[in-house]
């Protein structure tokens, strides 16, 4: 896949048509922020254009430093659709998984809170701000809800927990977006993040020029990427 800093992601031949992301579907990561467990997954959009791969650079561009430091990382497993798929049963659903990856939802907190009117997809699709691995097709993975997940920062653990904790399992989350909405081959779901991001820390760390992000994901592979300011 082509992505936004001239690299490939292996496993994929182009931009993915539509990446689905999931928001706090870990209970730590909602109570960090402030919020409570939805009774329906919160589900949002980030542009395709955003994507990155391993060892591409991340770049926090001028228009997220309007507003202070704010750019955030959330360590995530992705899902990569195989085939286009619409009303697929819980039963059924990662049948139709291609692979999974590490991923990394790079997220400029005032324009997602503050700056477009509650919506979260501008703040989380500037250029380079979905950082993907290498795709291992789901065979070699198993059960994507036993997989350990972590986030460096300069190799400091900031994220660690089992994907177990998942308060909507990638099984329901392939059922439940594909109702009445079709899932097209390719298409790329970002499954949430663990608690440990750096806007919840006290006093809050956001990513700063020079800094390195590893996410890595038990059976998946790792993910690292540089940060520098444009």
């Amino acid at each position: 896949m082509t992505a936004a800093g001239g690299g490939t992601i292996r496993g994929m031949t182009t931009r993915p048509p539509c990446i689905l992301a999931v928001g706090r579907n870990y209970a730590e990561h909602a109570a960090e922020m402030g919020a409570i467990p939805q009774e329906h997954p919160i589900i949002f959009l980030k542009n395709p254009a955003s994507v990155i791969g391993h060892g591409e650079t991340i770049v926090i561009p001028s228009i997220c430093r309007e507003h202070g430091p704010q750019v955030d990382w959330e360590g995530e497993l992705a899902v990569v659709i195989d085939r286009d798929c619409r009303d697929v049963p819980r039963d059924a659903a990662l049948s139709f998984v291609r692979g999974y990856a590490c991923a990394n939802d790079v997220s400029a907190r005032w324009w997602q809170k503050n700056g477009s009117g509650g919506q979260y997809s501008r703040g989380k699709s500037f250029d380079t701000f979905c950082p993907l691995s290498a795709v291992v097709p789901a065979s070699q993975v198993g059960d994507p809800q036993r997989l350990m997940l972590r986030t460096r920062v300069n190799g400091v653990t900031m994220q660690e927990a089992s994907t177990a904790s998942m308060l909507f399992p990638v099984d329901f989350l392939i059922s439940e977006l594909s109702r009445g909405l079709t899932l097209a081959a390719g298409t790329v779901l970002l499954t949430g993040t663990p608690s440990g991001v750096g806007s919840a820390r006290k006093p809050p760390v956001f990513l700063k020029h020079g800094d390195v992000v590893e996410v890595e994901i038990e059976r998946v592979g790792l993910l690292r990427n540089p940060v520098i300011e444009a």
